[in-house]
Parts: C-alpha cells; structure tokens; sequence
C-alpha cells in the first residue's frame, strides 16, 4: 500500500515545519532464521543523514499483532528523547493482525484502489481499527471510487461514520500535509476515557508479556521432544503444568 513512501513523505513534510520524528519500522520475521529484511528501512534512504530523524527496525521475532515484541517499551524510550512524533509502521494488517489500535493514539490505514476485492479488505477487523482512513497511490484510476465506497462503508457503521477518508499519492507528496493535520486534529481530540483505555491495553500487555517472559520456544521444543512420545501426554495438561 505504500506505507514506507507514505511514513517517508511525512517526514519530510515534518521535518520542514521543524518537527523531530522517530519511526519504528516493523518487518516481518522469518519463522525459520528468526531475522528480518529490514526493508522499509532501504526505503527510507535519504534520512539516514538528517538530524531529525531516527529510524528504528524492528523484527516481529514471532510476535502475531503485526508488531514487535518491545515496540511499546521502545516507543517510551524515544517518547523522553524529545521527538514531536514518533511514527510506527506496522508490518500491515490482515483480520488479525490490529494490535496496533491498542496501543497507538492515532492508527492511521493506508490502503490502495485497485488492489483486489474491496469487501474483503474492509472487513470489521480493518474497519474498526482506524481512527483515519488513507487512500494512498490516488493518482490511479479508480481512486474517487474507492474513497467513496470506503465512505460508505462507515456510513453503515454510525460510530464510524466521522472518521475522514484522505487522498494522498506519496510518491509526489500529495495530500501530506493535510494528512499530518489530520493526525494532529486526531491527537487533540482525545478524550480522557480514550487515553485511559489505551493505558489499560498497554497495562495489560506489559502484563501479559511480564507472565510469559520465561516462555522460549525453543525450551518447549526440547521439553515435548521427551514427553510427546509418552502414551498419556496430553497438550492441553503440559500447556497447564
């Protein structure tokens, strides 16, 4: 969808009014090395000399939300480092992977026209996680249409119904400053009840990760490789034990 173009084109726009941003780039992990491409990075080349920008990459190591494991605690390190926005592209979402929502103020969905059935990309999953809808690549045919369809689409959701759907084509800095006014117009509009539910997912989470933190893979692995074989093992009591 153009993600990477669409998070390198606001930082140009940002850093030109004067703005610091971080970006944390998330990458899928290979279920078999454990390492990433680190491409998004490559993507956003010509900022690695700018002063005000940082880029991060971060490997998912496995993590299903389609982001890392210790994005929100390397999102509050950078939150003391004095950046005016710090920026998290995910690895994209299918029905799955929104964990994004639970933990961003502003969870901006970049999607393209023309990339396949309409309907299957705006299941409720998708709908529901975004507080800003982007067409990117909107110089292609067909544009307009997807804008509208996605209108109405909300339409059919009353608590959705105000959230904006922006044009932008990245690649030639369209439709990016109204897009970062529409992050900010977003950011200020936050209600108290809104933070605080943010706060208990992030709770929560931590929370959960703080639990499993002596889980390893690879130490189940070796535990089941001497207890699978026995006549009575049962998953769901070694899952318990």
């Amino acid at each position: 969808a153009g993600k990477s173009t669409l998070i390198n084109a606001l930082a140009n726009h940002l850093t030109n009014v004067g703005k610091k941003v971080g970006i944390l780039a998330v990458d899928p992990t290979s279920p078999f090395s454990r390492g990433a491409l680190l491409g998004d990075r490559v993507r956003m080349g010509e900022h690695y000399r700018n002063p005000k920008v940082f880029i991060r990459s971060l490997a998912t190591r496995g993590s299903l939300g389609g982001l890392s494991a210790k994005t929100l605690e390397i999102t509050d390190v950078m939150k003391q480092a004095g950046f005016d926005h710090i920026l998290i592209e995910t690895v994209g979402v299918g029905q799955s992977e929104v964990e994004i929502a639970s933990l961003a103020d502003t969870t901006v969905l970049v999607l393209v026209p023309g990339a396949g059935d309409d309907v299957q990309a705006l299941k409720s999953g998708i709908m529901e996680i975004a507080d800003l809808f982007v067409v990117n690549k909107s110089d292609r045919e067909g544009a307009d249409a997807y804008v509208r369809h996605i209108q109405e689409m909300l339409g059919l959701r009353a608590v959705h119904a105000q959230v904006p759907v922006l044009k932008t084509a990245a690649n030639k800095g369209m439709g990016v400053a109204e897009l970062a006014d529409a992050m900010d117009a977003h950011y200020t509009s936050l209600v108290p009840e809104s933070k605080l539910k943010l706060l208990a997912e992030k709770a929560y989470r931590l929370i959960r990760d703080q639990r499993m933190k002596d889980l390893h893979i690879e130490e189940l692995e070796q535990e089941l490789s001497a207890k699978s074989t026995s006549a009575d093992f049962n998953i769901y009591r070694f899952a318990s034990q």
